[in-house]
């Protein structure tokens, strides 16, 4: 049991890593042909859309609309859980529904966008990878 787990939270991570992977290769994009390549290579992953999502779902929830424990009964933390909730679910939505490619881009452009409205995209990502390094859940 104790190596299942394991092994499921060594592959989650590596699957963490590659999402976050993507999401910086979309921010730098600059089109050139080896970039085209690596997109095409990440866009033939048919777990990629999901991937994509859970680690959205855990930016969304651990970094960009966490809300401190002393404000954690306040209106706001109320309004930022919910906020969270309800983008995460539709981000869900849009990765599980939508042909892969495209969708896929359009989640990494949204997640960079949120990003870049708080903090560097690079200090997300940076969070991101420590945080399933240290093998926090995905979900708040």
């Amino acid at each position: 049991m104790a190596v299942d787990l394991a092994a499921q939270a060594a592959e989650h991570q590596k699957r963490m890593a590659r999402a976050a992977d993507h999401i910086e290769l979309v921010w730098r994009y600059q089109s050139t042909e080896r970039e085209r390549s690596e997109l095409a290579a990440f866009h033939s992953d048919n777990r990629l859309a999901r991937t994509i999502c859970e680690l959205g779902m855990l930016l969304l929830t651990r970094h960009l609309t966490a809300v401190p424990d002393e404000h954690s009964d306040c209106e706001a933390g109320y309004f930022m859980r919910h906020l969270a909730t309800v983008t995460s679910r539709d981000l869900m939505h849009r990765c599980l529904t939508g042909d892969t490619a495209e969708t896929v881009w359009s989640a990494a452009r949204f997640l960079i966008e949120c990003m870049q409205q708080v903090d560097q995209v690079s200090q997300f990502l940076a969070y991101i990878r420590g945080d399933v390094a240290i093998g926090w859940p995905t979900t708040a």
